[in-house]
C-alpha cells in the first residue's frame, strides 16, 4: 500500500509553488527611474520607468507619498493618475542635475538633464490610498 505520507508532500509543494508565484507576480517591490531633459528652454523629453523588482531590495525606508489608486492595482497606472504629485514627490527625493551651455556666433544653446537613477521603492496597495516609500 502507498502510504499517506508521500501525497501530502506533493501536495504541500504545489501549494508553495502556487504561492510564491502569486507572491512574485503582486511584487510589492518596484524599480523606478525618471529622466527629465530641457533644451533651450524647452521640454524636449520625458521618461518615467516603472517596473516590477526581480530580487527583494534591501535599504533604509525615506519619507513615504501617498497617492489616490482611482480604483487600479497596477503602479504605473496610478502613477499616471497623479503624475504631477508624483513628480513633485521625485524633485523632493532629489534628482541629478546636468547642465550644458555653449554660445557660439552669439546664439545661446542649452541642455538641462534632470535624472533619478534607478532606485527600489516599497510600494503597499490599499482600497483608500497606495503608500510609496523609497529605499535608500
Amino acid at each position: 500500500m502507498r502510504s499517506r505520507d508521500g501525497d501530502r508532500s506533493i501536495l504541500f509543494s504545489i501549494c508553495a509553488l502556487i504561492i510564491f508565484s502569486s507572491l512574485a507576480i503582486n511584487a510589492s517591490e518596484y524599480l523606478i527611474s525618471y529622466r527629465y531633459v530641457v533644451k533651450d528652454a524647452l521640454l524636449y523629453n520625458e521618461h518615467l520607468d516603472v517596473s516590477p523588482a526581480m530580487q527583494a531590495c534591501t535599504g533604509l525606508p525615506q519619507k513615504s507619498i501617498f497617492l489616490d489608486p482611482h480604483n487600479s492595482e497596477e503602479l504605473k497606472t496610478v502613477i499616471e493618475k497623479n503624475k504631477q504629485e508624483f513628480i513633485s514627490y521625485l524633485h523632493q527625493l532629489g534628482l541629478q542635475v546636468q547642465h550644458n551651455e555653449k554660445t557660439a556666433n552669439f546664439q545661446n544653446s542649452s541642455t538641462t538633464v534632470l535624472t533619478l537613477k534607478t532606485t527600489c521603492f516599497k510600494v503597499d496597495f490599499n482600497d483608500t490610498f497606495v503608500r510609496i516609500t523609497p529605499l535608500k
